[in-house]
């Protein structure tokens, strides 16, 4: 399952690299071509979904990592009962927020089920879902976080250690 869990947060790192990487090139693209007063309507659109794309999935790729706006040279200095309290309160707030994220994208895809972009026809549901899929995965990664820290014991010091190990040490410290 870990294997798994790492095969897979490899491929969104990929899919994040390809964004960008798409993003950089129809945006350079545009800004020579609208040198000879040429241009792709298309290349915007694309360019902007690529954009929102790489910004959700990066968000997973950071929740999972413990890389969210998390205050470590404060929480380690507290005694760690309280550090406990404390990052319990953080994911607990964090799993609130993204049932709210949740929600609300699901209100956006099932409102634009039949919208689509000017230029490129894209879905524009699909844009709105990537919310789902982020809202959901942070969840999940909360809700591991406090299975970590509540029924594995683990102290707040490991937990944030963990962000900075490789794939393979985070395994091994889960188990």
């Amino acid at each position: 399952m870990k294997k798994f869990l790492n095969t897979l947060f490899k491929g969104v790192e990929i899919l994040i690299a390809f964004f960008l990487a798409v993003m950089i090139i129809l945006v350079f693209m545009n800004v020579v071509l609208r040198q000879f007063n040429k241009g792709f309507a298309w290349s915007e659109e694309i360019a902007r979904l690529c954009f929102i794309y790489l910004v959700y999935l990066g968000t997973i790729g950071a929740m999972r990592d413990n890389r969210h706006l998390l205050i470590e040279s404060v929480l380690l200095r507290i005694s760690p009962l309280l550090q406990k309290v404390v990052y319990a309160l953080i994911q607990i707030s964090v799993i609130w927020l993204m049932v709210i994220l949740t929600q609300g994208s699901w209100g956006l895809t099932m409102q634009n089920l039949n919208d689509r972009w000017v230029a490129t026809q894209y879905p524009t549901f699909l844009v709105y879902a990537i919310g789902i899929l982020t809202g959901v995965s942070i969840i999940v990664i909360a809700a591991a976080n406090l299975f970590r820290l509540l029924i594995l014991k683990m102290s707040v010091a490991e937990l944030i250690k963990i962000a900075d190990d490789t794939p393979e040490e985070t395994a091994e410290a889960i188990d």
